[in-house]
């Protein structure tokens, strides 16, 4: 039997690395995630699980890169108001994002991408990594385009048949079938609650936190959710994010 090599470098030994990048391995995809509330149905790690998920899914495609460990926890002091939520400022996740990038620069990567997927790390990320790229020798590549992020899950959700569309995503439809699809055994089946529908106002989500947008924190309705949902998001953030990490690559 066929297996696929093993992408994530927390799972290497020091000499695995060094013959990695004396190979030509000189990427690594570092996700940034969070610890935060998903609604009643759905575990506080849920970004750093669609992080981790993502990130090992876009160094298989290069074939030529590592999955760092994600980064967690993030830029969440909008999700306070809910227990377990576990928040740092943006001034700390940006120098944890340097000391990533600055070990991994030492070492020889000679790309690093930035993949936030928990929506308060974007700014922070967007705002850190020019500062990086004009510091190190490695090209600083950050996906860190939240509209983009949000569409490609959306088109996702399509593609597998659920006609459901979410303007603002946390813990609905979309969410819920990536954990579906990560371990379906994350997912607090009989806890699914609809939650805000329709448009919202970003502004005051981040302003007034989430419990003045929806009091059981979901944003849209995860009984929507499908594991084929989940696995059609994934392939289409992946190989869109490949395709955009081998472009940049080829600019440099």
């Amino acid at each position: 039997m066929t297996r696929t090599p093993d992408v994530l470098l927390e799972n290497q030994t020091w000499t695995d690395v060094e013959n990695a990048l004396e190979d030509g391995t000189r990427t690594a995809v570092v996700a940034v995630g969070s610890v935060e509330q998903h609604g009643p149905h759905l575990p506080l790690i849920m970004d750093t699980l669609a992080g981790d998920e993502l990130s090992r899914r876009i160094a298989e495609r290069l074939g030529d890169a590592f999955a760092a460990p994600t980064i967690r926890p993030g830029c969440s002091g909008h999700h306070m108001d809910f227990p377990g939520t576990i928040t740092i400022p943006p001034e700390t996740l940006m120098e944890l994002i340097r000391s990533y990038c600055r070990s991994l620069d030492a070492h020889g990567f000679e790309h690093l991408v930035l993949v936030p997927t928990h929506g308060g790390n974007f700014a922070p990320v967007n705002t850190v990594a020019p500062e990086i790229a004009r510091e190190l020798d490695a090209n600083v590549i950050a996906l860190a385009e939240l509209d983009t992020l949000m569409e490609l899950m959306n088109e996702g959700l399509r593609a597998a048949g659920v006609e459901y569309e979410e303007p603002v995503i946390h813990a609905g439809a979309a969410e819920t079938a990536m954990v579906m699809a990560v371990d379906e055994g994350l997912v607090r089946t009989d806890r699914l609650e609809v939650g805000r529908e329709g448009d919202i106002s970003v502004s005051r989500l981040l302003s007034d936190g989430f419990r003045a947008i929806t009091e059981n924190g979901v944003l849209g309705d995860p009984r929507e959710a499908t594991l084929e949902a989940g696995e059609e998001i994934f392939s289409k953030l992946a190989d869109a994010y490949a395709e955009r990490i081998e472009a940049e690559r080829d600019a440099v």
